[in-house]
């Protein structure tokens, strides 16, 4: 009898920490000496030999110091589309470059953070796929650094299919709706056709088309210094730098973003409300300026 409480006590205090446990939005990879370029090349090249699909990089607030690679593969973005809720959000992961002095900083966004908060409810059902990727993108960036730790502060487990930054504040179930097309042809085409044009001081990084779904979604730099990254990037941190760029998802008909009080909390989530108060009017200009890309 003694024993199997003691199995019993065990058993529930292995639930519990997993059941606590904390994910960080991002992994840091390590440190490198050589330049920004040099560095950049290394990643392409570990992405491609790895089976990973580049999809588009930039220099968010046009700063030659940040630099953002955002890509994805076959199995992962053949999985997630298959979520109705936007789920085609969760087949992008970004590397983050920053550059300080003569060190560059390599990080990527943690798939077991992003895909827990982007698929909710359904992360568990492909669990053992979705691990399986994480372990797999850790292992390919470890040929270029051995840090490999968690950073930019950390959420439990638990809250992260339903997070929110506190009360009263949207939830990725509250998404941003930008346009009615009368079809997803129409859609795709306008929203294509106003980012050639650069509409709304934008540029398109990349762009993830599943034309049989009818499912898009846009990979977006805001380049506006009043309104874009150059005004809320230093501001909330650049170190995070690899949460960019900003996403519109066309799905059907329907596009939509994630509401910028969700979004912005989720990959900066240890912001105070001090911090978040400075960028105040941030989630209402990046509503307008993927508005804008849609009309």
């Amino acid at each position: 009898m003694k024993k199997l409480l003691i199995s019993l006590v065990v058993i529930m205090s292995l639930n519990c920490n997993v059941f606590g446990q904390k994910i960080a939005p991002y992994i840091k990879v390590g440190e490198t000496t050589e330049t920004m370029q040099q560095t950049y090349d290394r990643v392409i090249a570990v992405l491609k030999e790895n089976s990973f699909s580049v999809l588009g990089t930039y220099n968010p607030s046009k700063k030659k110091s940040l630099k953002v690679i955002a890509f994805t593969r076959t199995d992962l973005k053949n999985t997630v589309v298959k979520v109705a809720d936007r789920g085609a959000l969760a087949a992008v992961f970004k590397v983050g470059l920053v550059q300080e002095n003569s060190n560059v900083t390599i990080s990527y966004t943690n798939p077991d953070y992003i895909l827990r908060a982007y698929l909710g409810a359904n992360y568990y059902k492909n669990k053992v796929f979705y691990q399986k990727f994480s372990a797999a993108l850790k292992a390919t960036f470890a040929s270029l650094g051995t840090d490999l730790t968690p950073f930019g502060g950390a959420v439990k487990e638990s809250k992260l299919k339903k997070y929110h930054y506190m009360a009263m504040m949207p939830y990725f179930t509250d998404p941003v709706r930008l346009k009615e097309f009368s079809s997803f042809e129409e859609g795709l085409k306008k929203i294509q056709e106003n980012l050639v044009a650069r509409k709304g001081n934008t540029t398109q990084v990349y762009k993830l088309i599943y034309k049989s779904k009818k499912v898009a979604v846009f990979g977006i730099g805001l380049k506006s210094k009043k309104d874009g990254e150059a005004h809320f990037l230093p501001i909330i941190g650049e170190s995070h730098v690899a949460a960019m760029p900003y996403e519109i998802i066309l799905q059907g008909n329907k596009a939509s973003m994630l509401h910028g009080k969700y979004r912005i909390a989720l990959h900066w989530p240890e912001l105070t409300m001090g911090t978040f108060m400075k960028i105040m009017s941030t989630p209402g200009n990046i509503k307008d300026i993927l508005k804008e890309l849609c009309e």
